[in-house]
Protein backbone atom coordinates (compact mmCIF):
# COMPACT_ATOMS: atom_id res chain seq x y z
CA UNK A 1 0.00 0.00 0.00
CA UNK A 2 2.89 2.51 0.88
CA UNK A 3 4.61 1.60 -2.30
CA UNK A 4 1.80 2.46 -4.52
CA UNK A 5 0.91 5.34 -2.50
CA UNK A 6 4.91 6.43 -3.14
CA UNK A 7 4.16 5.89 -6.99
CA UNK A 8 1.27 8.04 -6.97
CA UNK A 9 2.71 11.38 -4.86
CA UNK A 10 6.12 10.95 -6.97
CA UNK A 11 4.16 11.27 -9.92
CA UNK A 12 2.38 14.06 -8.35
CA UNK A 13 5.02 16.21 -7.25
CA UNK A 14 6.35 18.80 -9.93
CA UNK A 15 9.51 19.96 -8.29
CA UNK A 16 12.86 18.45 -7.42
CA UNK A 17 13.08 19.74 -3.65
CA UNK A 18 9.83 18.30 -3.00
CA UNK A 19 9.93 15.31 -4.54
CA UNK A 20 14.01 14.81 -2.32
CA UNK A 21 11.77 15.89 0.72
CA UNK A 22 9.30 13.37 -0.43
CA UNK A 23 12.16 10.76 -0.65
CA UNK A 24 13.53 11.32 2.41
CA UNK A 25 9.88 10.89 4.06
CA UNK A 26 10.03 7.38 2.64
CA UNK A 27 13.52 6.32 3.97
CA UNK A 28 12.43 7.13 6.97
CA UNK A 29 8.79 5.44 6.55
CA UNK A 30 10.23 2.18 5.22
CA UNK A 31 13.01 2.13 8.08
CA UNK A 32 10.09 2.31 10.40
CA UNK A 33 8.22 -0.20 9.04
CA UNK A 34 10.83 -3.24 9.16
CA UNK A 35 13.63 -2.61 11.72
CA UNK A 36 13.09 -4.56 14.45
CA UNK A 37 13.16 -2.02 17.57
CA UNK A 38 10.23 -0.20 16.01
CA UNK A 39 8.26 -2.90 14.37
CA UNK A 40 6.18 -0.64 12.42
CA UNK A 41 4.93 -3.25 10.48
CA UNK A 42 3.38 -4.65 13.47
CA UNK A 43 1.77 -1.28 14.82
CA UNK A 44 0.27 -1.00 11.64
CA UNK A 45 -1.00 -4.30 11.57
CA UNK A 46 -2.43 -4.73 15.25
CA UNK A 47 -4.03 -1.07 14.88
CA UNK A 48 -5.23 -0.40 11.41
CA UNK A 49 -5.57 -3.71 9.49
CA UNK A 50 -6.60 -6.29 11.93
CA UNK A 51 -9.53 -4.01 13.45
CA UNK A 52 -10.96 -2.01 10.20
CA UNK A 53 -9.63 -3.64 6.94
CA UNK A 54 -9.66 -7.43 7.99
CA UNK A 55 -13.34 -8.20 8.77
CA UNK A 56 -13.95 -6.20 5.10
CA UNK A 57 -11.06 -7.75 3.39
CA UNK A 58 -12.04 -11.38 4.92
CA UNK A 59 -15.25 -11.81 2.61
CA UNK A 60 -13.22 -10.26 -0.42
CA UNK A 61 -10.65 -13.02 0.06
CA UNK A 62 -12.73 -15.65 0.81
CA UNK A 63 -14.85 -15.27 -2.46
CA UNK A 64 -11.40 -14.70 -4.30
CA UNK A 65 -9.79 -18.28 -2.78
CA UNK A 66 -13.10 -20.06 -4.03
CA UNK A 67 -13.24 -18.57 -7.46
CA UNK A 68 -9.20 -19.20 -7.85
CA UNK A 69 -9.90 -22.73 -6.95
CA UNK A 70 -13.07 -22.82 -9.38
CA UNK A 71 -11.27 -21.78 -11.79
CA UNK A 72 -7.93 -24.33 -11.11
CA UNK A 73 -10.63 -27.15 -10.59
CA UNK A 74 -12.56 -26.52 -13.77
CA UNK A 75 -9.24 -26.20 -15.79
CA UNK A 76 -7.95 -29.19 -14.48
CA UNK A 77 -11.10 -31.03 -15.15
CA UNK A 78 -11.30 -30.04 -17.96
CA UNK A 79 -7.70 -31.05 -19.39
CA UNK A 80 -8.24 -34.41 -17.33
CA UNK A 81 -11.35 -35.03 -19.45
CA UNK A 82 -10.12 -33.68 -22.79
CA UNK A 83 -7.10 -36.90 -22.34
CA UNK A 84 -9.49 -38.75 -21.49
CA UNK A 85 -11.72 -38.47 -24.11
CA UNK A 86 -8.69 -38.58 -26.59
CA UNK A 87 -7.56 -41.77 -25.17
CA UNK A 88 -11.12 -43.47 -25.42
CA UNK A 89 -11.05 -42.53 -28.75
CA UNK A 90 -8.03 -44.06 -29.65
CA UNK A 91 -9.62 -47.53 -28.02
CA UNK A 92 -10.52 -49.87 -30.84
CA UNK A 93 -14.72 -50.62 -30.51
CA UNK A 94 -14.18 -53.49 -28.49
CA UNK A 95 -12.52 -51.92 -25.87
CA UNK A 96 -14.97 -49.20 -26.44
CA UNK A 97 -17.50 -51.53 -25.37
CA UNK A 98 -16.00 -52.94 -22.44
CA UNK A 99 -15.14 -49.21 -21.07
CA UNK A 100 -19.00 -48.72 -21.99
CA UNK A 101 -20.14 -51.21 -19.67
CA UNK A 102 -17.60 -50.84 -17.06
CA UNK A 103 -18.78 -47.45 -16.52
CA UNK A 104 -22.60 -48.49 -16.25
CA UNK A 105 -22.21 -51.27 -13.71
CA UNK A 106 -19.41 -51.30 -11.81
CA UNK A 107 -19.74 -48.20 -9.82
CA UNK A 108 -23.98 -48.51 -10.04
CA UNK A 109 -23.07 -51.83 -8.45
CA UNK A 110 -21.02 -51.06 -5.30
CA UNK A 111 -23.63 -48.61 -4.90
CA UNK A 112 -26.53 -50.83 -5.09
CA UNK A 113 -24.62 -53.67 -2.57
CA UNK A 114 -24.36 -50.39 0.28
CA UNK A 115 -28.05 -48.99 -0.22
CA UNK A 116 -28.77 -52.56 0.11
CA UNK A 117 -26.89 -52.59 3.56
CA UNK A 118 -28.52 -49.43 5.16
CA UNK A 119 -32.27 -48.86 6.56
CA UNK A 120 -33.28 -46.31 4.30
CA UNK A 121 -34.84 -47.20 1.29
CA UNK A 122 -34.42 -43.88 -1.00
CA UNK A 123 -31.47 -44.97 -2.05
CA UNK A 124 -32.60 -48.88 -2.97
CA UNK A 125 -35.57 -47.11 -5.15
CA UNK A 126 -32.89 -44.74 -6.68
CA UNK A 127 -30.51 -47.23 -7.73
CA UNK A 128 -33.59 -49.59 -8.85
CA UNK A 129 -34.56 -46.92 -10.82
CA UNK A 130 -31.39 -46.63 -12.48
CA UNK A 131 -30.71 -50.33 -13.05
CA UNK A 132 -34.47 -50.48 -14.73
CA UNK A 133 -33.87 -47.33 -17.05
CA UNK A 134 -30.01 -48.84 -17.79
CA UNK A 135 -31.24 -52.15 -18.60
CA UNK A 136 -33.18 -50.22 -21.52
CA UNK A 137 -30.41 -48.52 -22.78
CA UNK A 138 -28.19 -51.65 -22.59
CA UNK A 139 -30.83 -53.10 -24.71
CA UNK A 140 -30.65 -50.81 -27.41
CA UNK A 141 -26.92 -50.56 -27.48
CA UNK A 142 -26.90 -54.43 -27.90
CA UNK A 143 -29.18 -53.57 -30.97
CA UNK A 144 -28.04 -50.75 -32.43
CA UNK A 145 -24.14 -51.27 -32.05
CA UNK A 146 -24.08 -53.79 -34.83
CA UNK A 147 -24.80 -51.03 -37.73
CA UNK A 148 -23.57 -48.37 -35.61
CA UNK A 149 -20.85 -49.69 -33.33
CA UNK A 150 -17.78 -48.09 -35.65
CA UNK A 151 -19.18 -45.00 -36.02
CA UNK A 152 -16.65 -42.50 -34.36
CA UNK A 153 -18.66 -41.08 -31.02
CA UNK A 154 -21.18 -43.72 -31.02
CA UNK A 155 -19.55 -45.02 -27.60
CA UNK A 156 -19.02 -41.72 -26.28
CA UNK A 157 -22.62 -41.12 -26.69
CA UNK A 158 -23.28 -44.63 -24.78
CA UNK A 159 -20.84 -42.91 -21.36
CA UNK A 160 -22.37 -39.83 -21.67
CA UNK A 161 -26.10 -41.06 -21.56
CA UNK A 162 -24.75 -43.21 -18.76
CA UNK A 163 -23.26 -40.59 -16.77
CA UNK A 164 -26.39 -38.52 -17.23
CA UNK A 165 -28.81 -41.24 -16.22
CA UNK A 166 -26.29 -42.34 -13.12
CA UNK A 167 -25.27 -39.29 -11.81
CA UNK A 168 -27.28 -37.75 -8.86
CA UNK A 169 -26.88 -34.14 -10.10
CA UNK A 170 -28.86 -34.79 -13.04
CA UNK A 171 -31.20 -37.59 -11.79
CA UNK A 172 -31.22 -38.37 -15.65
CA UNK A 173 -32.79 -41.80 -14.44
CA UNK A 174 -35.93 -40.74 -12.42
CA UNK A 175 -36.54 -38.42 -14.96
CA UNK A 176 -36.85 -41.10 -17.86
CA UNK A 177 -38.58 -43.91 -15.41
CA UNK A 178 -41.47 -41.01 -14.67
CA UNK A 179 -41.45 -39.37 -18.54
CA UNK A 180 -41.17 -42.64 -20.99
CA UNK A 181 -41.53 -46.28 -18.70
CA UNK A 182 -44.11 -45.70 -16.40
CA UNK A 183 -46.63 -44.21 -18.89
CA UNK A 184 -45.59 -46.92 -21.29
CA UNK A 185 -46.25 -49.69 -18.44
CA UNK A 186 -49.52 -47.71 -17.50
CA UNK A 187 -48.45 -47.03 -13.92
CA UNK A 188 -49.04 -43.75 -12.96
CA UNK A 189 -51.34 -44.05 -10.50
CA UNK A 190 -48.58 -46.41 -8.52
CA UNK A 191 -46.14 -43.80 -8.84
CA UNK A 192 -48.38 -41.38 -7.64
CA UNK A 193 -49.16 -43.14 -4.37
CA UNK A 194 -45.34 -43.87 -4.43
CA UNK A 195 -44.93 -39.77 -4.06
CA UNK A 196 -46.98 -39.66 -1.78
CA UNK A 197 -45.86 -41.95 1.22
CA UNK A 198 -42.64 -39.89 0.14
CA UNK A 199 -44.27 -37.19 1.35
CA UNK A 200 -45.75 -37.85 4.39
CA UNK A 201 -41.95 -39.63 5.43
CA UNK A 202 -40.77 -35.99 5.00
CA UNK A 203 -43.74 -34.51 7.38
CA UNK A 204 -42.50 -36.92 9.70
CA UNK A 205 -38.89 -36.81 9.62
CA UNK A 206 -38.73 -32.81 9.34
CA UNK A 207 -41.94 -31.39 11.66
CA UNK A 208 -43.32 -32.31 14.74
CA UNK A 209 -46.65 -34.26 15.01
CA UNK A 210 -48.89 -31.58 15.70
CA UNK A 211 -47.54 -29.72 13.03
CA UNK A 212 -47.70 -32.09 10.47
CA UNK A 213 -51.33 -32.74 11.38
CA UNK A 214 -51.76 -29.02 9.98
CA UNK A 215 -49.91 -29.48 6.69
CA UNK A 216 -51.48 -32.68 6.04
CA UNK A 217 -54.95 -30.96 6.56
CA UNK A 218 -53.63 -28.49 3.99
CA UNK A 219 -52.56 -30.42 1.38
CA UNK A 220 -55.78 -32.17 1.77
CA UNK A 221 -57.73 -29.02 0.95
CA UNK A 222 -56.43 -29.15 -2.79
CA UNK A 223 -57.93 -32.67 -3.16
CA UNK A 224 -61.14 -31.98 -1.57
CA UNK A 225 -64.46 -31.58 -3.92
CA UNK A 226 -65.02 -31.69 -7.10
CA UNK A 227 -62.29 -32.36 -9.48
CA UNK A 228 -63.05 -29.73 -11.60
CA UNK A 229 -62.74 -26.69 -9.35
CA UNK A 230 -58.87 -25.73 -9.98
CA UNK A 231 -59.87 -22.06 -10.03
CA UNK A 232 -55.90 -20.74 -9.04
CA UNK A 233 -57.85 -18.00 -7.19
CA UNK A 234 -59.78 -20.65 -4.75
CA UNK A 235 -56.72 -22.36 -4.27
CA UNK A 236 -54.02 -19.22 -3.56
CA UNK A 237 -56.82 -18.39 -0.75
CA UNK A 238 -57.21 -22.04 0.91
CA UNK A 239 -53.37 -22.05 0.72
CA UNK A 240 -52.73 -19.04 2.55
CA UNK A 241 -55.55 -19.53 4.82
CA UNK A 242 -53.36 -22.69 5.75
CA UNK A 243 -50.15 -20.92 6.37
CA UNK A 244 -52.01 -18.41 8.01
CA UNK A 245 -52.83 -21.30 10.79
CA UNK A 246 -49.51 -22.88 10.54
CA UNK A 247 -47.85 -19.59 11.37
CA UNK A 248 -49.85 -19.45 14.44
CA UNK A 249 -49.33 -23.07 15.54
CA UNK A 250 -45.56 -22.41 15.10
CA UNK A 251 -45.51 -19.14 16.90
CA UNK A 252 -47.57 -21.01 20.10
CA UNK A 253 -44.75 -23.69 20.45
CA UNK A 254 -41.85 -22.98 18.73
CA UNK A 255 -39.71 -25.38 20.66
CA UNK A 256 -41.67 -28.12 21.91
CA UNK A 257 -40.30 -31.78 21.42
CA UNK A 258 -42.04 -34.74 21.01
CA UNK A 259 -43.29 -35.86 24.54
CA UNK A 260 -41.46 -38.84 26.57
CA UNK A 261 -43.22 -42.19 26.93
CA UNK A 262 -44.41 -41.72 23.03
CA UNK A 263 -43.30 -44.10 20.27
CA UNK A 264 -41.35 -42.19 17.14
CA UNK A 265 -44.14 -41.61 14.37
CA UNK A 266 -43.46 -43.63 11.56
CA UNK A 267 -44.94 -44.40 7.61
CA UNK A 268 -48.17 -46.18 9.66
CA UNK A 269 -48.77 -43.04 12.03
CA UNK A 270 -52.03 -41.11 11.52
CA UNK A 271 -51.97 -37.80 11.19
CA UNK A 272 -55.88 -37.44 11.43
Amino acid sequence: VLFMLAGWVSDAIQTDRAHDIWLGYLLFAFFWLYFPLTCGSLLVYDNITEPYLGPRLRPMQQKMNNFIIYIYQTFANAIHIYLVGITFMLLPAGLKRIVAIALGTVYPFVCSVMAVATEEIEDDTYWLTYWSVYGCLFLLMDLFETWMGRIPGFYTVVILTTIYLMLPMFRGADKVFRKILVPLAGLQELLILRDSIQIKKQLLKDLEAERAVVVRKSIAKFFDGDDDDSDPAVLKVEFMRSWSALRILKNKMPFVKSSKGKEPPNEATNLV
